[in-house]
């Protein structure tokens, strides 16, 4: 063997070190390739075909003469005198009754006494409520329909007002003196609840707002929920007659309004009660006992056959407020409200000499 000379092995070692660094540089692993295909949001359109437009938009057509309109919601009141039916044959067993049972159309209230002013020696004003849920108030939300319709006492009034002509005064702001009349379809706007505005875009020009007004029934009275009535008397003490008189002055409905948890009562209107009392006389109270001895509404005012509390007064009231503003319990405003009668029974009974 021949023998390998010193310098060829210094340059096969170099090659040998050279291969090696080159062995150690890290290339870039090959791309996968990418799929060139339809995606989800490519249309294949065939050759013979045309290609596939979207439609346009269709551009709003604004009418400069457009102007902004006012509407009011005119809902008709419903939950009384709603279902008002007449009986197509004779509704009595008797035979000398007809069906509009004119004995009862006709009455008339008999006229009041003329008082004085010159004789009064005592007069106070009382306010007291009626509720109906006690047991001898409850003719007043007596739930039954005849040839008159509704006879519930809250519908009794409000045929009074739509037939025969009786004006309800506002009780807005605690007034009382009947010194603001309602039409007929104030009153049925408070029954509906309170008045809301609303602006709705115009539809022929959305630069302009049409405004529409309608009527927030959360705060509306439920039928069920007039059951309390507020009187306004007059306590007068004739000289010449040497006796009491309670003269009615006016009425009005008080509802009670369920807002949360807390029970709100709202005046409705107040009616004028010498006004009232010929609407009064031609309705029947309901009688539990015996339906043929049955009152009309009229009798029972004028006989005291309800039992009311007095919520204020005149006498020794400076300040004109209602007793649930003086006294916070319930309990005393029952035995304030008693005193004031007691006053008024003593102020009759020392008039008299035994």
């Amino acid at each position: 063997m021949k023998k390998i000379q010193p310098y060829l092995l210094l340059m096969l070692t170099g090659l040998i070190v050279a291969n090696t660094s080159f062995a150690q540089f890290k290339y870039p692993s090959k791309q996968k390739a990418i799929k060139t295909g339809p995606s989800k949001d490519t249309v294949i359109v065939p050759l013979n075909q045309a290609p596939v437009t979207s439609a346009p938009k269709p551009i709003a057509v604004i009418d400069p003469n457009a102007k902004p309109v006012k509407t009011i919601d005119t809902t008709v009141v419903g939950g009384f005198n709603a279902n008002t039916k007449r009986s197509l044959r004779n509704n009595y067993a008797f035979f000398s009754e007809n069906n509009k049972r004119k004995g009862v159309q006709e009455r008339l209230p008999l006229p009041y006494e003329n008082l004085r002013e010159e004789d009064a020696l005592f007069s106070e004003f009382v306010w007291e409520e009626i509720d109906g849920r006690e047991k001898i108030n409850r003719p007043f939300i007596y739930q039954a329909y005849d040839d008159n319709g509704d006879q519930r006492f809250f519908a009794i009034l409000l045929r009074a007002i739509e037939k025969d002509g009786v004006v309800p005064f506002s009780a807005e702001g605690g007034d009382d003196r009947f010194t603001k009349p309602l039409s007929m379809d104030e009153v049925n706007a408070s029954l509906k609840g309170s008045l809301d505005t609303q602006m709705v875009q115009n539809i022929d020009n959305p630069n302009i707002f049409d405004t529409t007004i309608i009527y927030n029934t959360k705060l509306a009275p439920v039928p069920d929920s007039i059951y309390t009535y507020r009187l306004k008397e007059q306590y007068i003490f004739d000289n010449k007659t040497s006796r009491m008189y309670c003269r009615i002055i006016g009425i009005a409905p008080v509802a009670s309004i369920q807002i949360g948890n807390k029970v709100v009562k709202r005046t409705l209107f107040w009616m004028y009660y010498p006004e009232l009392r010929a609407s009064l006389a031609k309705s029947e109270v309901y009688n539990p006992k015996n339906y043929s001895s049955r009152i009309t509404w009229e009798e029972l005012f004028e006989s005291r056959f309800f039992n009311g509390y007095i919520v204020k007064s005149t006498l020794d009231n400076y300040n004109d407020k209602m007793l649930n503003a003086i006294y916070k319990d319930p309990i005393k405003r029952l035995q304030e409200g008693e005193k004031i009668r007691q006053k008024i029974f003593d102020y009759e009974q020392d008039r008299w000499v035994y």
